[in-house]
């Protein structure tokens, strides 16, 4: 029996399964699908594209108060995170009120949170918003794509009793 295209297409299957065409086509199509999700999972955020995503957060809690932005910064997948930036909140006391990434941690208590090098970054942000109502904290924390301890650069701003922050992996 005869398929619609004149027998085209059984004679095209017959000679892709000699060959090992088709193996090939799946092959290379596995290998292009694994390339493309290791490079997006490789994906980071840069210094300019964390501080832009810094200060887009300072505007909408702005311009939409505390509870309206907590929760989209909440938000995995929100408009506040971008590749492997995301913006999370602290209050003074280190108590964590909004988190991009994990909203496990939310009430969390940080303030002693120590990086890879015994540095309290946390309470170093705190204070130095005492002075200064934003800045750049450096730090050495495990990147949870790589699985390495690397360098982390974050911006900060204070506004009221919140700090807002992002940061990026150098």
């Amino acid at each position: 029996m005869q398929d619609s295209l004149g027998g085209w297409k059984m004679q095209t299957r017959a000679v892709f399964k000699k060959t090992g065409i088709v193996k090939i086509v799946w092959a290379g199509l596995l290998i292009g699908f694994l390339c493309a999700g290791f490079a997006y999972a490789q994906e980071k955020g840069t210094a300019s594209e964390a501080k832009a995503l810094l200060s887009r957060a300072v505007s909408y809690y702005k311009e939409n108060g505390r509870g309206k932005a907590f929760a989209q910064f909440n938000k995995t997948t929100g408009k506040f995170v971008h590749s492997d930036l995301y913006i999370y909140v602290i209050d003074p006391d280190g108590d964590v009120l909004s988190h991009g990434a994990d909203r496990k941690l939310i009430g969390e208590r940080l303030i002693d949170l120590e990086d890879a090098t015994g540095k309290k970054f946390i309470k170093a942000i705190i204070d130095d918003t005492k002075v200064n109502n934003k800045g750049t904290m450096d730090y050495k924390w495990m990147n949870p794509q790589t699985k390495k301890i690397e360098q982390k650069s974050t911006f900060f701003e204070r506004i009221g009793d919140v700090i807002i922050i992002c940061g990026y992996y150098k």
